[in-house]
């Protein structure tokens, strides 16, 4: 095979290992070496793109994120495999940002993916470097290759007591072949070092030092920054004008009209009106002094609580058939059918960064600075804003300050890129609070409708569901009125449930704004109405929720939903990786079952809810212990959650992250609403669309299933299962059976 570097290739390597902080020379491997898309070593600083190790003489070990971090902990997670396989010190590890680039595959950050996706090629390409330092020895020392051995840093010999560091091996080994991938051995797991150790962030001590860079922290020479006004109803666009007041406020340079999306939404600019100004401040209130009239939109008369009552009627009548397990069911007495709908409003993202973009247009192409969850993604848009080329525009990635799916849309990007080429000047976009309520994508509102035939044994012989949202189809193709095969597969066609006869119908439902993407998608609503639903189940059969799930789930298998007339995608896993496994479902159930039973002495009007739900190949079972007092007033007292995201990089990420699930489910749950009136959000910042306080927090357990299976996901499993068992605990804590989000409707929280 062709050596990594020719001696013209290694001037490059030279150059980006100097780039990356090391001295002299040393062994730089590209994804190229396992078979990915061609990486070819560039002159300069771009060249440190196509880095995912680097191995300096001065010993360190360079190691490529290239997912976007935000909280997850994914720069230490991916740094963690891949210094495991290669036996490196990590305190000698330097974590280095990829930046936006087609050659690193899919740079994607949402869909739980990134360690799911990437675990066994980080492996790999770790493995590859491993063997290569191993090889350099055994050619300085004349032994077998086989009889060496890595750790902290340094090749060793144990029959000789030879060792040396892998600084001193780097430039040797980089002149040798690459192996293929095919005869790498991977470590052992009873060898493992980093993977399964909770390691603290590699961003930790820059977050607490205030040193680390979010997007809003990025400052350029010359540069301007930008207040949008955006249409107040979607689909609307400037009529008439007016900006004399705002061209009076100091520091107001310029105002800009942008361009208004043709057909469908996708990631283009909404259109309105950009306030250009030498400061933010300045930005702002010039934008509050535009004098605007808007033209009408086909959504001026939307108003939510009109929809969701259409919705909530659709529901209940039959409706397009997506899934039948066993055969249909037409007969549903009344005496024992048991029926309940379901209901989740519009919810926004509402991350603690709002977007941020800053670009710098010249004659060269555009360089951006975003803190975007999708820096391939970005670029493709930006690209397209200005009729130049993709690999004209260089993204670099930022700390993102939460995304939750908001930041994988990069509207806010092109903004900034059709701003900067307009002003001839770096800009920076900044969208507020109330930019990013109103005009953001937001989550669909929805209907869920769920109907048991009973036997005598109070157990469903029939069910039948429906469930009925604008689809994020929507956003990208006009005219889709129907949910997408991939987001039913989110908790609604693929709850193994174990009756004789399960159908599964949609219903249609128009969008009226943008939709997208959010934390753990149409599991939200989906898993509110099974959860829901099964608990209401148990209460008439009178068994506790656990062993109705249970006996629902059935038998103990790995189900493959064949003949059922529908085809999985099972989150783009294959099943045989990543089955539906009934053992991992009663696994987590009987982990919380135990953390219930353990330190808390149930009180007058005290309750645990639970709900147990399976989404990006991980299985979370959740439990909620409430109080509701005489008043109604509410306080969730305690969570004990169980995960089995199979082999577990880091387990205190893990933790983190269910903990960060539990307190985003909560808020939705309690408090989540995003609403319209005549075609306009009502809300506007935390005071009518609030988060979760320190004060309405519970205590929260943790409970990490030991596995050997296919790493899972693990950022966003946590959150389907938190509102079923908060109403649930809410029931039996007080009789009040909420089948409609969000809680405060009718407690006090």
């Amino acid at each position: 095979m062709k050596p990594l570097f020719t001696a013209v290739e290694n001037v490059s390597r030279r150059d980006v290992l100097k780039l990356f902080g090391a001295t002299g020379g040393g062994l730089a491997l590209s994804a190229s070496c396992l078979g990915w898309s061609p990486m070819l070593m560039a002159q300069g600083e771009d060249a440190r793109l196509n880095m995912f190790i680097a191995i300096g003489e001065d010993d360190k070990v360079y190691l490529t994120c290239h997912r976007s971090e935000m909280g997850q902990g994914i720069r230490t997670g991916i740094s963690q495999v891949l210094a495991d396989e290669l036996g490196a010190d990590w305190n000698k590890v330097v974590v280095v940002q990829g930046l936006a680039d087609k050659r690193y595959g899919s740079q994607n950050t949402d869909g739980s993916r990134s360690i799911r996706k990437g675990f066994d090629k980080m492996r790999e390409m770790g493995a590859m470097a491993r063997s290569m330092l191993e090889q350099a020895a055994a050619n300085q020392w004349q032994v077998p290759v086989s009889e060496l051995n890595t750790a902290h840093n340094v090749v060793m010999h144990v029959p000789s007591g030879k060792s040396s560091r892998f600084g001193e091996l780097a430039v040797a080994a980089s002149q040798l072949p690459v192996p293929s991938a095919d005869t790498l051995i991977v470590k052992p797991a009873k060898n493992f070092t980093h993977i399964g150790q909770s390691h603290q962030i590699v961003d930790m001590q820059a977050i607490l030092k205030g040193e680390a860079k979010y997007g809003y922290d990025i400052q350029l020479a010359g540069m301007l920054y930008a207040s949008i006004i955006h249409p107040p109803v979607f689909g609307s666009e400037v009529n008439r004008l007016d900006d004399s007041d705002t061209r009076q406020v100091a520091g107001v340079i310029g105002v800009v009209r942008l361009p208004v999306p043709k057909g469908a939404p996708a990631f283009q600019p909404l259109g309105g009106v950009a306030v250009i100004a030498t400061n933010s401040w300045s930005a702002i209130e010039g934008k509050k002094a535009l004098k605007i009239t808007w033209t009408g939109s086909v959504n001026d008369s939307h108003d939510s609580t009109v929809f969701l009552k259409q919705l909530i009627e659709r529901v209940q009548a039959p409706g397009q058939m997506v899934k039948q397990h066993g055969e249909e069911n037409t007969d549903w007495p009344k005496d024992s059918t048991m029926t309940a709908t379901y209901t989740v409003p519009y919810l926004a993202h509402s991350p603690m960064e709002p977007p941020v973009a800053i670009a710098s247009v010249t004659d060269k192409g555009c360089e951006l600075w975003a803190s975007s969850q999708t820096p391939q993604r970005a670029a493709q848009n930006v690209a397209g804003s200005l009729g130049i080329k993709e690999d004209r525009v260089k993204v670099n990635v930022t700390l993102l300050g939460g995304g939750f799916g908001r930041k994988s849309k990069p509207d806010y990007c092109a903004e900034a890129a059709i701003l900067s080429q307009k002003m001839k000047a770096p800009i920076k976009v900044c969208w507020s609070r109330e930019d990013d309520i109103q005009h953001g994508y937001l989550h669909a509102i929805s209907a869920q409708f769920y109907q048991a035939k009973l036997g005598r044994d109070k157990m469903p012989q029939a069910m039948l569901q429906r469930t009925a949202f604008p689809s994020i189809e929507s956003t990208f193709t006009q005219g889709a009125h129907y949910p997408a095969d991939w987001e039913l597969d989110l908790g609604f066609v693929d709850v193994p449930l174990a009756v004789n006869s399960l159908r599964c119908e949609t219903v249609e439902a128009q969008a009226h704004t943008r939709i997208g993407w959010m934390r753990s998608v149409c599991n939200i609503q989906h898993g509110f109405g099974i959860g829901s639903f099964v608990d209401e189940l148990a209460v008439k059969a009178k068994k506790p929720v656990t062993q109705m799930w249970r006996d629902l789930l059935g038998e103990v298998r790995k189900e493959k939903f064949v003949g059922q007339g529908f085809k999985y995608g099972n989150y783009g896993e294959e099943l045989a990786r990543h089955p539906v496994d009934i053992a991992r479902y009663h696994g987590v159930i009987d982990a919380v079952e135990l953390g219930m039973k353990k330190g808390h002495q149930l009180k007058d009007g005290q309750a645990w809810g639970f709900a147990v739900h399976r989404s990006f190949a991980a299985f979370v079972a959740m439990s909620l212990l409430v109080q509701v007092d005489k008043n109604n007033k509410l306080r969730v007292l305690r969570a004990v959650a169980a995960i089995d995201a199979g082999r577990v990089v880091n387990p205190d990420r893990v933790k983190s992250q269910v903990e960060g699930a539990i307190i985003f489910g909560l808020s939705l749950a309690m408090m989540g609403e995003v609403s319209f009136k005549e075609g306009k959000v009502q809300q506007s910042n935390f005071h009518d669309y609030p988060l979760l306080r320190i004060t309405q927090c519970p205590d929260i357990e943790v409970i990490i299933i030991p596995s050997e299976a296919s790493p899972g996901g693990v950022g966003e499993p946590g959150v389907p299962p938190v509102a079923p068992s908060l109403t649930n605990a809410i029931f039996a804590a007080s009789g009040i059976r909420i089948r409609h989000l969000p809680v405060n409707q009718y407690l006090t929280v």
